[in-house]
């Protein structure tokens, strides 16, 4: 039972509980719409005026936007442009009484600094408020420039009955003016000034505070919605709107739109939603950025950083990601400051170097893109990384996964990172381990190969490729390991090689085959059924290669003098 004495408009109990804006509240919320502009339902007046926009190209009204380029141009207007308007001409206010003291009238753009009204919650956006019409000489000497202005940009008036029970209940914004405790929060007259672009969205909104639906369905106009909601501050609104463009086709002219929303909408719970979808489509749909470079070349900061987040973009090894930053990063911010600005604080927290081979980390050390400080901390947190057994690892990744970052999850490169040990005494020698998870083996039927990052050896490239072989003897499908030289040139290079894996019971690693070859540019060698079994039996629930779920490789490489 709710206590007795519980006032349903608290702010600190119905407008900002949480359940009141919960993701399904809007389904459950009661229809009012038969109250909507009823005077027996009302206990309130709403004089509307409708100002002339301060642009003269601006639209008169949702519907003059046919697209969301159109609207992108037009109507995406950031707070912090309205908010040096407002610094040039203070004709607006977010809550201004003029000299009528019998209605209220609200400027609904930014607030000014001054004559701040602070609701319980401090961190509450704040307005503005001027009490009362002065009088005698005060009036006299009253600079009533901004109302004369104000009047003559007057376009049109629209008079509709409201309750204020109905609008607080869904609007902070409304609870507050209705209930701050001044005399003029009991006057029966309010009005709102809105610019002419604004007044569709602004009955929708209305309108929807009533009925919980919107009569609009085109993306033009429910972003209209969507920024008078976030403005008023009807989160069911929001979510309402970031439904409905989410099941309208995603185009990466609207993911991008999505993203890049004033970041008061952005950040905001109710629309989150669409902002994840946004990023889903772009992650999808240029995954493969080699496919796609000229168009990702061309794609804004946010939808960067969407596509570098995901997990699943197709690339040959994180040293290509590296590369595609920088790239990207001096493309768009010539000034190195700037540069430096942005992959330090934006972009590199999308790199993840503990998967980039050691040759490139060194480069970071030397890049005049990155602080010196922060290029530092990166290499350091990758190699001891790299120097974590493979458990550890792996214990690693599943605590970030679940962070925005997620810098040491494994993407699915195209090729398998390595962990390298080099020797140079008494001989040149290098150890490659390469790990290879079931389904990623399962992939590779019945004809497919997969390669490793490339590594070095006397300064010659080499890579490790897994296949799935037909037995050329006994005709059945096998798992085979090979070992090829990078070309470059005509270089000869004799090698001494032997591949081992770990196998049960023991999990120690087990030599299968030895060899040694003179490699020229491009060739490789290997065997073609490394195990001596069928693909099945490799494969099969109780196979002796897997441990949980890891295939444990190893090739030893010997320069031969």
């Amino acid at each position: 039972m709710r206590d007795a004495n519980l006032d349903l408009f608290d702010p600190r109990t119905a407008v900002m509980d949480s359940s009141v804006y919960s993701p399904t509240s809007s389904s459950r919320d009661p229809d009012f719409g038969f109250a909507f502009n009823d005077s027996n339902f009302s206990d309130r007046i709403l004089r509307i005026e409708v100002l002339a926009d301060d642009s003269p190209d601006s639209f008169s009204s949702a519907a003059a936007c046919q697209s969301l380029a159109d609207w992108a141009r037009y109507r995406k207007r950031p707070r912090e442009d309205i908010k040096r308007q407002n610094d040039m001409c203070h004709s607006f206010a977010a809550l201004d009484i003029t000299v009528c003291p019998e209605e209220q009238v609200l400027n609904c753009d930014e607030p000014d600094t001054d004559d701040v009204i602070r609701g319980e919650n401090q961190d509450e956006e704040e307005f503005a408020m001027i009490e009362e019409s002065p009088s005698g000489d005060e009036a006299a000497n009253s600079d009533d420039s901004s109302c004369d202005m104000d009047s003559s940009r007057i376009l049109r008036v629209k008079t509709l009955h409201i309750s204020s029970p109905i609008l607080a209940a869904k609007s902070p914004f409304f609870y507050k003016l209705f209930s701050n405790g001044m005399r003029e929060s009991e006057q029966r007259h309010v009005t709102l000034r809105i610019n002419a672009s604004e007044e569709a969205a602004l009955m929708e909104l209305l309108n929807f505070m009533y009925s919980n639906s919107l009569s609009t369905t085109t993306a033009p106009a429910l972003l209209d919605v969507l920024m008078a909601a976030d403005k008023f501050e009807v989160a069911s609104c929001m979510r309402y709107c970031g439904r409905l463009l989410r099941n309208l086709p995603m185009t990466p002219e609207s993911a991008l739109l999505y993203l890049e929303l004033p970041s008061s909408v952005l950040m905001a719970e109710a629309v989150q939603p669409l902002t994840d979808a946004a990023k889903q489509f772009l992650a999808i749909r240029y995954k493969d950025i080699t496919k796609f470079q000229d168009d990702v070349m061309n794609l804004p900061l946010a939808g960067i950083e969407a596509i570098l987040a995901s997990d699943d973009l197709q690339v040959a090894s994180e040293d290509a990601v590296y590369d595609f930053v920088l790239k990207w990063a001096r493309a768009h911010y010539p000034k190195l400051e700037e540069r430096q600005e942005i992959v330090g604080s934006r972009l590199s927290r999308y790199i993840r170097f503990p998967y980039m081979t050691c040759r490139k980390l060194r480069k970071v050390l030397n890049c005049y893109d990155f602080e010196h400080e922060l290029a530092s901390k990166f290499v350091l947190e990758a190699l001891f990384f790299k120097a974590e057994a493979p458990h550890r690892q792996r214990i690693q990744a599943a605590e970030d996964s679940a962070s925005s970052n997620r810098r040491y999850v494994e993407r699915a490169y195209k090729y398998r990172p390595v962990k390298l040990v080099e020797f140079e005494l008494p001989r040149q020698q290098c150890v490659v381990y390469l790990d290879l998870k079931r389904e990623e083996c399962a992939n590779l039927f019945p004809s497919g190969r997969v390669y490793s990052q490339a590594f070095h050896l006397g300064g010659q490239g080499f890579f490790l490729s897994a296949h799935c072989n037909m037995d050329q003897q006994s005709s059945f499908h096998c798992f085979g390991l090979f070992l090829g030289m990078q070309e470059k040139g005509s270089v000869t290079f004799a090698v001494d090689y032997e591949f081992s894996a770990r196998l049960k019971p023991t999990e120690e690693y087990m030599s299968k085959y030895k060899g040694n070859y003179t490699f020229t540019g491009g060739k490789a060698v290997g065997y073609r059924n490394l195990f001596g079994v069928p693909w099945t039996s490799f494969m099969a629930e109780d196979s002796l290669y897997f441990i949980n779920g890891i295939l444990h490789l190893r090739a030893e490489l010997t320069m031969k003098r």
